[in-house]
């Protein structure tokens, strides 16, 4: 199945765009980058709100736009959510639902009114309206609407930007599930590196209107062109670890990685399942010989496979390979002289602190 390509253009004052790419026909891509770098932009050229840009989008075997067309945004098969819902306020939950099917193509009856209600959780919703809901409920009963619309990829502009974290740990499996449980491609935009560690399968990065990393998830994150998306505080990696046993009096979890076991704090996963460890550069120190007497509790061998100073600043930035993935490291200009580090040299990463996430996505109803 061919996916969604676009290959624009836009200019405006003081701000250009530029972007040729290929989105999977699956899944989940996070469209990343730091305000103002055009992400929300894209969506908009992608979903018909940009007549003025130019060049090619695609979806499938159907144009959406190039030299010669151009389809309005209703005829797109496009599911758009708004970070602010723009929900219809005179209607109830119900209503609101009702208008969005009404608008669904035929073809798009596969998607069942009550299969969107029973995954996104908004069955005793269904009655109140819009000002009455929590700003979590409100999204929920957004991304319902999209979906009942018959859209053939699903667009979500920041959608969790206003809630707190509470209502954001809510809705975060409840999206996760979505390509699974309505078999369409998923385009969230973030700024956050955690929701994309969280939800995505790969990334998109804009910065200043181009696109400076695309790929996997882990690819992307553990890559230092996307420095100028992330900021040098959340540069980091991403690793996929399985858990392999549990402490409860110690309230600690074990994972796999490769050969090593890491310490991670207590997660309600079963032995097997699948964890994503997301590892800040900032959180990991390095030692040329295994130290003793730490309350660091994970400590990794490896080889320093890259080192590059960062310009105009007191630190370097470091690449471990630990055989079972790579770990970055950010380090004084001062610790690497101090340690005589250079690349190819055998080290040991000390990680300080690692976040985690539940890779293992929950059944969607009819998956088995």
């Amino acid at each position: 199945m061919t996916g969604l390509s676009v290959d624009i253009r836009l200019a405006r004052p003081g701000f250009g765009m530029a972007v040729a790419h290929e989105f999977a026909a699956g899944g989940i891509t996070a469209l990343f980058g730091r305000s103002g770098a055009g992400k929300s932009t894209l969506l908009r050229v992608i979903a018909g709100f940009e007549p003025k840009a130019q060049g090619m989008v695609r979806f499938g075997g159907a144009v959406w736009q190039d030299a010669r067309r151009f389809v309005a945004p209703h005829r797109r098969g496009v599911g758009f959510v708004w970070q602010d819902t723009r929900l219809f306020g005179h209607l109830s939950v119900a209503g609101n639902l009702r208008y969005a099917a009404r608008r669904a193509p035929d073809a798009a009856s596969v998607i069942r009114g009550e299969d969107v209600i029973g995954a996104l959780h908004i069955s005793p919703l269904m009655e109140r309206r819009p000002a009455t809901l929590s700003g979590g409920e409100r999204q929920r009963v957004a991304i319902a609407r999209a979906l009942l619309s018959g859209p053939e990829v699903l667009l979500l502009d920041e959608p969790l930007a206003a809630l707190d974290l509470k209502a954001r740990a809510a809705i975060l499996p409840l999206i996760a599930r979505l390509p699974r449980a309505f078999g369409l491609p998923v385009i969230h935009v973030t700024h956050s590196v955690g929701e994309v560690a969280q939800l995505a399968d790969r990334m998109l990065v804009l910065s200043g209107g181009r696109v400076i990393a695309a790929g996997g998830v882990a690819e992307c994150l553990g890559s230092a062109d996307i420095l100028p998306a992330t900021g040098r505080f959340e540069a980091g990696v991403m690793l996929e670890a399985r858990v392999i046993g549990h402490d409860p009096g110690l309230r600690m979890s074990y994972a796999a990685l490769g050969g090593h076991v890491l310490d991670i704090p207590g997660v309600s996963l079963a032995e097997g399942e699948t964890v994503r460890l997301r590892i800040r550069a900032r959180d990991v120190s390095v030692a040329v010989k295994k130290p003793e007497g730490l309350s660091i509790r994970n400590i990794l061998p490896g080889r320093v496979v890259e080192l590059a100073a960062d310009p105009g600043t007191a630190f370097a930035e470091t690449l471990i390979d630990i055989g079972a993935g790579r770990i970055r490291a950010r380090l004084t200009r001062a610790s690497v002289a101090d340690l005589g580090l250079c690349e190819g040299m055998e080290v040991f990463a000390l990680i300080k602190s690692v976040s985690f996430d539940r890779r293992m996505v929950p059944p969607a109803r009819g998956d088995g």
